[in-house]
């Protein structure tokens, strides 16, 4: 059975920081590119970043420099350092796995960057 869940969601001050991580089971992981998506309020999921099978990373472009994505393949895990958060980031962010044809998203977490 296919899970993707991620954690590490919460409220945060602007100019803060967050670490998401997504711990994936039931599929070849390390072959698989993953992703966060973000979807605010009232808009459609975007893609935040991504990292493929050989640990490149690609991001969307308001977040480039301030968010790294990373994955440890021996531990099925994904994460999102997110640093000097802004409002604009609130949303809810899922993990995304990626392969031809097969796509498994988590369930999400939420991220509130308030004052």
């Amino acid at each position: 059975q296919v899970q993707l869940v991620e954690s590490g969601g919460g409220l945060v001050q602007p100019g803060g920081s967050l670490r998401l991580s997504c711990a994936a089971s039931g599929f070849t992981f390390s072959i698989y590119a993953m992703s966060w998506y973000r979807q605010a309020p009232g808009k459609e999921r975007e893609l935040v970043a991504v990292v493929d099978n050989m640990f490149g990373t690609n991001y969307e472009g308001s977040v480039k420099g301030r968010f790294t994505i990373s994955r440890d393949n021996a531990k099925l895990m994904l994460y999102l350092q997110m640093n000097s958060l802004k409002p604009e980031d609130t949303a809810v962010y899922y993990c995304n796995a990626r392969q031809i044809a097969s796509v498994y998203w988590g369930q999400g977490t939420q991220v509130t960057v308030s004052s």
